[in-house]
């Protein structure tokens, strides 16, 4: 695919999220699929290499939570893997401080350079296991936000996620179709971890028949001190 081509699709399919994309803006999605694109061949980021397959299974798909983000806001994406979805949310929304954190220092090192080839601002990288930093000073109950995409399920997922997020943050969770089963399975640890169900929406992925649901947690109640536990437990031993 062309630039222009890709450029065009891109802004096509972000303005169904009512995503208006500016030429500068492109070019950076422009930029971060390339070295994607050039570091998959070295470490494994991810099994999506079309270009049309990146703007929609990455790129939007990323775009989608974005609605649900207010301006200047702190956001903690854990698990980031190649950055989604938290460098698209940069790229689009920079007055939002963003952390990235993933447990391995070779997708970190990727992630350093997308940002420092696209001059992004208000984004770092973290090297931690998320049951590290929900434990630590530095993160814990400091964000607005807490989110993740394909981590794990979420009777899981919301022991990485809550312990981050502050009293009255969200946790925005991105998950695929079937969900039913996953949500009854966490009910007991999003009340144990402080947290409350707000939304759970259902859509396709624009352009695509690919279901999506997304499960915003508000956070109602302080995280009690004995969670996260160690590295390792919430996905041996999730909590029931």
């Amino acid at each position: 695919m062309e630039k222009e081509q890709f450029f065009n699709k891109l802004k096509e399919d972000a303005n169904k999220l009512n995503i208006e994309l500016t030429g500068i803006q492109l070019k950076k999605f422009y930029t971060y699929m390339n070295l994607l694109l050039e570091w998959n061949e070295k470490i494994n980021l991810t099994a999506i290499t079309e270009t049309e397959e990146i703007i929609k299974k990455h790129f939007i798909d990323s775009l989608t939570i974005k609605k649900y983000i207010r301006d200047n806001t702190s956001i903690i994406d854990v698990g980031t893997g190649a950055g989604f979805p938290g460098i698209p949310l940069n790229i689009v929304s920079t007055d939002s401080k963003i952390v990235l954190l993933d447990a391995l220092n070779k997708r970190l090192n990727f992630l350093n350079e997308v940002i420092e080839q696209n001059n992004l601002k208000n984004i770092e990288t973290v090297h931690f296991r998320a049951e590290e930093a929900g434990r630590s000073k530095m993160y814990r109950e400091k964000f607005d936000i807490a989110t993740s995409r394909a981590v794990a399920p979420l009777n899981i997922l919301v022991e990485y996620l809550l312990p981050l997020v502050k009293i009255g943050g969200k946790c925005i969770c991105m998950k695929g179709s079937n969900i039913e089963e996953e949500i009854e399975n966490s009910k007991n640890a999003i009340s144990i971890l402080g947290g409350k169900i707000e939304i759970i929406e259902e859509f396709c992925l624009p352009g695509t028949d690919m279901v999506r649901n997304i499960i915003v947690i508000t956070k109602i109640n302080n995280t009690p001190a004995k969670y996260p536990r160690k590295a390792g437990t919430p996905s041996k031993e999730p909590i029931t």
